[in-house]
């Protein structure tokens, strides 16, 4: 087993590179990461990865190459002052997004987000939310019928486009609560879903730490939209409906069923049954955080696990040698506060709403259209 992982020294080495370097090339996912067997506090690497990117480097790449890297957990494909990942903790705007979790709400993070400071925009008048049997069907309800009538975004004046986001954010509570309602939007979730104060207060903490992740897919999705001068509205549901996916924001669906057959089979029996069948362990690792993901690290601060769970947990980590990701930690707390099923997943995207309005605010700025170019690998064409 120790011949598949390196010291730091003995990467640095193969690839000539600084620790610096090597941190970085960890932060991307490019090179797996682990801890020590006997010492946990020092990290290996993992050899298959180093000896990918030193053949990389020997023979050098073209740029098509470069680019097609880049799509998935590669180097950055564009520029943005908004959220960045460093050091394996979460910044938005250069603040640590842990320590703005301990004191503030969504909506201070979401003007944090856009760039604006001091007191809240006066929102628009909303009327009541659409009807539906579960929140995600009312909250693709509420943003499609918004998506229909809202004029585009591309011209129109700062002031009118932010009071416009302001508004989105609580027209999509609205949908998630089934009520249109005035107060913080924690609190309206909570009250939603039956929760004391000490609830209210987590899913504030969670809420702020989900707001933004940098450019991830259905962040992408949002700005793709907002490059074609699309409305804001426009924007959310296209982030909505990457979210949806199982391998982004139904990963918490993925790990409460996870839970059940833990709880059925017990902890051990479902994670072999899982790795047997060489399925992936939702809850657990995350590609830009090899030493542990600091947002599930919060949630886990602050609340106690079920045992099964905490069981999980254990098993899960030293199964797979990496931490709980933020997902297991949402999947936790909707266990803890007896949440409705399908709560992690509009906690997601009632807070990343926030970050794809800042998004796509920052690309209509640019005045750019995202329009990359796909390398044809099918028939030759004809004559």
């Amino acid at each position: 087993m120790m011949n598949d992982w390196l010291t730091a020294r003995e990467a640095c080495e193969r690839l000539g590179i600084r620790a610096q370097t090597l941190y970085a090339y960890v932060s991307r996912g490019r090179i797996g990461a682990g801890p020590s067997p006997g010492e946990p506090h020092r990290s290996l690497y993992r050899a298959a990865d180093v000896l990918a990117l030193e053949n990389r480097k020997r023979r050098g790449r073209k740029a098509a190459q470069v680019a097609a890297d880049a799509i998935a957990w590669g180097e950055p494909v564009l520029q943005s002052s908004i959220t960045t990942i460093a050091g394996g903790r979460l910044y938005y705007r250069g603040r640590d997004a842990v320590r703005l979790a301990n004191t503030e709400t969504l909506e201070s993070v979401a003007r944090l987000l856009r760039g604006g400071h001091g007191a809240a925009l006066k929102r628009s008048l909303r009327g009541p939310p659409p009807t539906g049997q579960t929140m995600r069907a009312r909250a693709f309800t509420a943003l499609a019928a918004k998506a229909g009538i809202d004029p585009p975004a591309r011209g129109r004046a700062p002031l009118a486009l932010a009071v416009e986001a302001a508004t989105l954010l609580d027209v999509l509570t609205d949908a998630v609560c089934g009520v249109t309602a005035g107060g913080a939007v924690h609190e309206r979730l909570g009250h939603a879903w039956g929760c004391g104060p000490a609830g209210c207060d987590l899913i504030r903490r969670a809420l702020v730490l989900l707001a933004d992740h940098e450019l991830n897919a259905s962040t992408f999705a949002a700005r793709v939209a907002a490059s074609t001068g699309a409305s804001l509205s426009a924007c959310a549901l296209a982030g909505l409906a990457t979210l949806s996916g199982p391998l982004h924001g139904g990963a918490g669906a993925r790990v409460k069923a996870l839970s059940e057959e833990a709880s059925r089979s017990g902890a051990a029996a479902a994670i072999e049954a899982r790795l047997a069948q060489g399925a992936a362990l939702p809850g657990f690792g995350h590609p830009l955080y090899p030493e542990g993901d600091p947002r599930a690290a919060a949630l886990l601060t602050v609340l106690r696990p079920s045992a099964d769970l905490e069981a999980l947990r254990l098993a899960g980590s030293g199964a797979t040698g990496t931490p709980a990701n933020v997902d297991f930690a949402l999947a936790a707390m909707a266990d803890g506060l007896a949440l409705p099923a399908d709560a992690p997943f509009a906690l997601f995207a009632v807070a990343r709403c926030a970050g794809w309005i800042a998004h796509a605010l920052e690309q209509l700025q640019t005045g750019e259209l995202i329009r990359p170019r796909a390398r044809y690998v099918g028939a030759d064409p004809e004559d």
